[in-house]
């Protein structure tokens, strides 16, 4: 029998797949990892490369991208503009991960995790830096005193478990789930149904809650249900991992009314457009300094 080398690749990786992994006593790294991403991952922090950020005319800067934790965001932004708050004005910079602008010195000043999003406020007389989307959602609602309770409210509790219940739960559905379902170089049994299993769980807890309320915090749309429609809106609307059918996400009835009545807002629509670089064009918005960008853009 004849082996050419395509066959003889798929033998080698159906043999690996059946392959026990021994963990070494001290591991180290001497090949990338990671799928579709395997060429930013790497294990050491800190800038490699020197290049400033640029800065527009807005004390809010962001740096960001259209995923599910920079929409997070860019909502609250939009939210907050479409209720006539003038200071939440933003200049939106695209960060292309792929590229490995995150690395660079200026965004690792910023945020030394170096992941989006990451905001600058320069309202102040220093500038004042906030990263992690839980972290920025809490300072910009504080700051302007809206889609957060008041401290002392039973609410505030409630708003906050659910806001830090996104940020715990989110790395099982994209780090885990989405890494292993659709980025990975092969797909394997064990931690697809692993972690399908897990957010299948996150759902039901989401689903459970909003049976009997309108929004998390119940009669209240607040920044909780800014942080988790980004993720499990876009998950029970399929276009996340494009995973909607192999999950049923439509026998999750109270998260799909929920999130489709949170994605009907116009500020909701907006701010999903904001530095999303790919996809349908007539949804897609690099680059943000003003309002009038949305409308430049659909004229085009």
């Amino acid at each position: 029998m004849i082996h050419t080398s395509s066959t003889t690749d798929l033998k080698r990786k159906l043999d690996n797949m059946t392959d026990t992994y021994t963990p070494p006593k001290i591991w180290k790294w001497d090949k990338e990892s990671g799928g579709r991403f395997a060429a930013i991952n790497r294990p050491i922090a800190g800038a490699t490369h020197e290049k400033d950020l640029p800065i527009g005319e807005h004390p809010l800067q962001l740096y960001s991208l259209g995923t599910p934790n920079g929409v997070k965001v860019t909502v609250l932004l939009e939210e907050l503009l479409e209720l006539g708050i003038a200071e939440a004005e933003y200049d939106a910079w695209l960060i292309n991960i792929s590229e490995g602008t995150q690395f660079s010195d200026g965004f690792v000043n910023i945020n030394p995790n170096s992941k989006i999003p990451a905001l600058a406020d320069h309202s102040g007389d220093t500038p004042t830096r906030v990263f992690e989307s839980g972290a920025i959602l809490l300072y910009l609602a504080e700051k302007f005193d809206r889609f957060v309770p008041a401290v002392g409210s039973p609410l505030r509790a409630e708003c906050l478990s659910w806001l830090f219940w996104n940020i715990g739960s989110v790395p099982f559905l994209g780090g885990g789930f989405g890494h292993f379902y659709a980025y990975a170089p092969e797909k394997y049994e064990y931690p697809i149904n692993r972690y399908a299993m897990e957010v299948k769980r996150q759902l039901d807890v989401l689903d459970q809650r909003l049976a009997d309320n309108q929004y998390l915090c119940g009669d209240e749309y607040t920044i909780a249900d800014m942080a988790n429609v980004a993720w499990y809106g876009a998950l029970v609307s399929g276009v996340l991992y494009e995973a909607g059918e192999f999950l049923e996400v439509s026998g999750y009835t109270n998260v799909v009314r929920w999130a489709q009545q949170i994605q009907q807002r116009p500020a909701v629509k907006r701010g999903q457009r904001v530095n999303r670089a790919w996809g349908d064009e007539n949804k897609q918005l690099p680059e943000r300094h003003s309002a009038s960008d949305f409308d430049a853009k659909a004229k085009k």
